[in-house]
């Protein structure tokens, strides 16, 4: 609908209403490149046949600004975001439910690409979009679009990830340069003109992941580093392993331009988010199969080996500094950057 003041197509409170202009905004704007079999009754469900193994099923809801960013955009992240947290149960997802919330106001364009993103990022993930919601809200009562995703996958027989299981001398791998999300998402939020290249790394990792398992190797433990980054994901490990996670700072890899985005913030690459990274947990004489499996994806060239499992008297997630010296590393005690993801 036109609004006439700004001469733009924007939505509009009864583009929420059930009737004739949803009908039109479903065919017109949201449907276009997501339609399959299993959408297309535009039912209140879906009806899915699934391959033997155990169901996973993950739910998220993404709120980010600016809903456009350098690399992404709220549609991306969320079918990445989904996805992967199917992956990291070891599942091979397979298919998603997609809720809208839209703010009166949100230019139809806009709509228009967000959506075509979830289409190509679902194609990308080998995920279908299945059913789902549109649903509108008052202006000044979101930022423009809010997305809830749901994912649906299958563990195979024989994949077994469970913390219990790790050992002292497991290895952490994580599959690239980290910090990328946050720090673009920061920059571009409040225009600081830090290294234009700082692009997001939100990617589906569900096909990584599975080559991974592929490789036979003991896989005990799997995690994206999103809110908390890195420095949430080690905390945890301590805590629940009861062994010291001792991270090499030398081996972190963190891009220039992550680094320098990071020292302009002041803020510390291992707390940032990310949303296209994970980190491993596996044996070490299983890490040279991860780490090649790794790299035969574009989104885990850089993989690397960043730290291990050690015995110590009191459980740490510790960094080793480039200079040899030690510093706990905490989980950020409050959101550094809110409304990421």
């Amino acid at each position: 609908m036109k609004d006439p003041k700004k001469k733009r197509d924007v939505i509009v409170a009864a583009h929420g209403g059930g009737g004739e202009m949803t009908k039109r905004l479903l065919e017109s704007r949201i449907l276009p490149g997501i339609t399959n079999p299993a959408l297309a009754p535009l039912t209140d469900g879906a009806v899915l046949d699934l391959p033997p193994g155990r169901l996973v099923v993950s739910t998220d809801a993404h709120v980010i600004r600016p809903i456009e960013f350098p690399g992404g955009d709220i549609g991306r992240l969320a079918v990445c975001g989904t996805v992967n947290d199917v992956a990291m149960m070891g599942a091979r997802p397979l298919a998603l439910a997609l809720a809208l919330v839209l703010e009166e106001g949100l230019d139809l364009a806009v709509l228009e690409r967000i959506m075509r993103s979830v289409a190509e990022s679902a194609e990308e993930a080998g995920v279908s979009i299945v059913t789902g919601d549109t649903k509108v809200v008052e202006k000044g009562h979101g930022d423009g679009i809010y997305i809830t995703t749901t994912g649906v996958g299958v563990v195979a027989p024989g994949v077994s990830l469970d913390a219990a299981r790790i050992r002292r001398g497991d290895v952490l791998i994580v599959n690239g340069s980290i910090a990328e999300h946050g720090l673009a998402i920061m920059a571009a939020r409040e225009r600081l003109g830090i290294q234009s290249s700082l692009k997001s790394d939100v990617a589906p990792l569900g096909g990584l992941v599975q080559r991974m398992l592929e490789t036979r190797a003991d896989v005990k433990f799997l995690r994206d580093p999103t809110r908390g980054g890195i420095a949430g994901v080690v905390a945890d490990l301590a805590e629940t392993t009861g062994l010291t996670v001792e991270v090499r700072e030398a081996d972190v890899p963190v891009s220039p331009n992550a680094r320098h985005a990071a020292e302009a913030l002041g803020l510390d690459p291992l707390t940032v988010a990310n949303e296209g990274k994970l980190v491993a947990v596996v044996p070490q004489g299983d890490a040279e199969r991860v780490l090649a499996a790794c790299r035969e994806f574009e989104h885990g060239r850089d993989a690397a080996v960043i730290g291990r499992l050690v015995e110590a008297e009191l459980p740490l997630a510790e960094l080793v500094t480039r200079i040899g010296g030690r510093r706990i590393i905490q989980r950020p005690s409050g959101a550094e950057l809110p409304r990421i993801c």
